[in-house]
């Protein structure tokens, strides 16, 4: 790619939690060497919103965070989402592209009736973060399922997987990096 995407904007849309962009932040610096900028947009777009279902629509807020943003750009946006021919997503990328999204709702405990646990919360989010940018550097879905890559489905198999990229995948970030690509 000819522009330099060796820092990411982190953006928070709909929400401010400077604990969590820590997080996120730190994550990414150490998984990934990328320097992390934050940003803050005080409203989701109402028109990536889907009445009949009460959900947003991923692609919608894909495209709006890539139009928006500039450069490598991470968007953690405070809702739930779909995308056609599923009922939920956790997040989105553009896969060897420049953008990705995560969807805070379902990553929640007291989404599914628990209480709250900020640790776990935040530990999910970091996972899915990292999840998603793998996308943008051009990783599939992984099927070692401890692996950062690997496809979670629901809640269960995000908290089962770890927050490192297999050997596998790792090597393919280094060849990226070695090659001059995203991750110089």
């Amino acid at each position: 790619m000819a522009q330099d995407l060796a820092v990411l904007r982190i953006v928070e849309v709909g929400f401010e939690d400077e604990d969590l962009l820590n997080v996120v932040s730190k994550g990414v610096r150490s998984k990934l060497g990328l320097r992390t900028a934050a940003s803050f947009e005080p409203s989701i777009p109402r028109e990536a919103f889907d009445e009949s279902r009460n959900q947003y629509v991923s692609d919608a807020l894909l495209s709006w965070i890539s139009r928006r943003f500039s450069g490598l750009v991470l968007g953690l946006v405070n809702a739930d989402a779909y995308t056609p021919g599923l009922n939920f997503v956790f997040g989105q990328a553009q896969l060897g592209g420049r953008a990705a999204v995560v969807f805070l709702e379902r990553l929640r405990p007291e989404f599914y009736g628990r209480s709250g646990d900020r640790s776990l919360f935040l530990e999910r989010v970091e996972k899915e973060s990292l999840h998603e940018l793998g996308h943008v550097f051009g990783l599939g879905h992984c099927p070692d399922r401890r692996c950062v890559m690997s496809f979670s489905n629901s809640i269960v198999e995000v908290d089962l997987k770890g927050s490192d990229f297999c050997p596998r995948c790792s090597l393919l970030l280094r060849r990226l990096r070695a090659a001059g690509g995203v991750l110089r």
